[in-house]
């Protein structure tokens, strides 16, 4: 049985968690802080009733939270054009931001109990819920794999999942170091018999994205013959394609981002969206603060939100 260490909740200060946003830092406080952290943001107005009411509510819902989200209040009578591009058509509207998206969100005055499942509910879906208990496990199990002891790696996450069954981190863990030995389709078979309520969590989607992307590896074409059908017709968007994908594979992950990005500013429609898609598969396989997610995630915003 393992012997497991116990957790600790760190708080932070209301001030650090609940902030009034512009349009002048929304993208900072909104779009960049949600890659680590959940961000609620309240549309509000000073004259509208409702949202003097769910205000605090809501603001008191964050604050039990410890830290495991935050809030920005945007006052659309100042911010209109922010509430014009998230199609705010009526206040108060609430939605929440993961990864720079959003991803829930209701419009009205609610409950307080609707407003606290709300909170959890996005909580839960970050990974913000996995038990404190387990963390030394699953951090030494991640050290294995870092240093290339899969197979060590693998058994310390069975370890941690005879304790808690439903941990996403752990399955995450046992998908990702069979990836490394190169045994994709246990990976998948593991993937797949996740239980039903971790299958949407965001380890076992960042698990999935690095499964897609160690598949798709198998296919890559070679570098140098993809950048020169690049170099010698820059609208092929195919060719452009193709190099991203083999640039992935061979590791230059960073050169992948900036062939996608470069693919999507000049037709974002292309093949149904496929630059995005990718990035997003790419972005999702990686950890949310590495830098090349980061940068990758604040230039295809800021083409998005241009």
């Amino acid at each position: 049985m393992l012997e497991l260490g116990q957790g600790q909740t760190g708080g932070a200060a209301p001030a650090d968690l609940i902030k009034d946003v512009t349009e002048a830092d929304f993208m900072a406080e909104v779009v960049e802080a949600s890659q680590t952290v959940p961000v609620i943001v309240d549309f509000w107005a000073p004259w509208c009733g409702p949202c003097k009411t769910l205000g605090p509510m809501l603001e008191e819902a964050v604050t039990k939270a410890k830290g495991a989200v935050k809030m920005a209040k945007v006052n659309v009578d100042e911010n209109q054009m922010i509430a014009g591009q998230l199609r705010v058509q009526s206040i108060p509207t609430v939605y929440a931001f993961w990864k720079g998206q959003p991803v829930d969100g209701f419009q009205g005055a609610v409950p307080a109990s609707e407003i606290a499942a709300f909170v959890e509910r996005i909580v839960a879906e970050s990974g913000g819920d996995a038990s404190g208990g387990l963390d030394d496990a699953i951090a030494a199990a991640e050290e294995m794999l870092d240093q290339g002891a899969a197979v060590d790696a693998a058994q310390t996450f069975a370890a941690i999942l005879g304790e808690d069954p439903a941990n996403a981190r752990a399955y995450s863990g046992m998908v990702r170091a069979h990836i490394a030995m190169d045994d994709l389709d246990q990976a998948e078979a593991i993937l797949n018999g996740a239980p039903a309520e971790i299958s949407k969590a965001p380890e076992l989607e960042a698990a999935f994205a690095q499964l897609e992307l160690a598949r798709q590896a198998a296919d890559a074409g070679p570098v140098a013959d993809l950048r020169a059908r690049v170099e010698a017709d820059p609208a092929d968007h195919q060719a452009r394609f193709d190099l991203a994908r083999a640039l992935q594979a061979a590791g230059d992950t960073e050169g992948a981002v900036d062939e996608l990005l470069d693919l999507f500013r000049r037709d974002r429609e292309w093949n149904e969206g496929a630059a995005k898609t990718q990035l997003f598969t790419i972005f999702d396989a990686l950890k949310p603060n590495d830098p090349v997610v980061l940068n990758g995630r604040r230039k295809l915003s800021s083409m998005i939100f241009a």
